[in-house]
């Protein structure tokens, strides 16, 4: 794709209705010559929206007027592209769990929880968070992830989890400032209770830090699995990650995983891991499709906020 076409995607299919500043943005950059010659001048990996819009919100520049922002981009893109090229979106996103929980709770208990493109592993606690879908609470404490569930029953628990580990090609530390103040700069800047549930995940995970190592998908995923409890079911899990995997490595890793032993639950674009015969999508924004050893079960909304499941 056209880099102006990629931020016309993003602002019709994930912008819109959701973050009405990144969507002026994305329609703002995609008509805009000169902003997009200096985006063609990265890898295409790092022309992307979501990390353009973050590193301009790490350092502080404004996302809320096109005019402002292009001042900004323009007078400083040396230094702004200099951090688009050494960083990635790792939105590490909690409410997320909230998606997976339906499917974690009703495998074979206790599980072990290996994620791919953890992050700074903050989906490696659904054991830890409280839920909400519609009026029944599982669980207790904070942050309470909230999920408008359609077509299955919530989980009357949680799971039971006794191991837990990442893999990410650069694995965050939440008790960093800098690595938190990324994650933050990352959440769009209308979303104040995505910025309330990082603090509250980033405290969950800094009492009880994960296993996260540093490496690749394919090449560190066996080594890693094979060191999980053998008494324990392995779930190795992944929601919105594949995007920013080569196809060649994408189908790679899918090939792998599913040799390993336990499940494979995974929670992507159906434009980036593709699935037989789907049902379309329900209304209202862009939505992933959780699958589980390669069976799509639900439609998700890209931050957690709602899981609709195929009949």
């Amino acid at each position: 794709m056209a880099t102006a076409d990629i931020y016309l995607a993003f602002a019709d299919r994930e912008a819109s209705g959701v973050s009405p500043a990144y969507e002026r943005l994305s329609r703002a950059v995609a008509r805009d010559p000169e902003l997009l010659a200096l985006l063609d001048s990265l890898p295409p990996a790092k022309r992307q929206p979501n990390l353009l819009f973050g590193v301009v919100r790490l350092g502080g520049g404004p996302v809320d007027d096109p005019a402002a922002f292009r001042a900004y981009v323009s007078a400083r893109w040396p230094e702004i592209a200099a951090q688009m090229r050494v960083r990635a979106t790792q939105t590490n996103e909690a409410g997320r769990c909230a998606a997976l929980l339906p499917v974690l709770a009703a495998l074979p208990q206790p599980l072990a929880l290996l994620e791919v493109g953890a992050s700074a592993g903050l989906c490696l606690y659904p054991d830890r968070y409280a839920y909400r879908y519609g009026d029944r609470l599982v669980g207790d404490g904070e942050p309470v992830l909230d999920c408008a569930l359609t077509g299955v029953a919530p989980p009357v628990r949680r799971p039971e989890v006794v191991w837990r580990a990442g893999l990410d090609v650069n694995p965050l530390d939440v008790t960093d400032p800098a690595d938190l103040a990324w994650l933050d700069a990352l959440i769009w800047p209308e979303h104040r209770h995505r910025r309330e549930r990082l603090r509250a995940a980033a405290a969950v995970a800094g009492t009880d830090p994960p296993l996260l190592l540093r490496g690749d998908l394919v090449d560190d995923l066996p080594a890693l699995a094979a060191t999980a409890p053998a008494d324990a079911t392995l779930v190795v899990f992944h929601s919105s990650v594949l995007y920013q995997v080569p196809p060649a490595r994408r189908a790679a890793f899918t090939a792998l995983v599913r040799t390993l032993p336990g499940h494979w639950l995974a929670n992507e674009d159906p434009a980036v891991l593709p699935h037989a015969d789907l049902p379309e999508p329900p209304a209202g924004g862009f939505h992933n499709v959780l699958a589980l050893d390669g069976r799509p079960l639900a439609w998700t909304r890209g931050h957690g906020q709602a899981a609709t499941w195929i009949a």
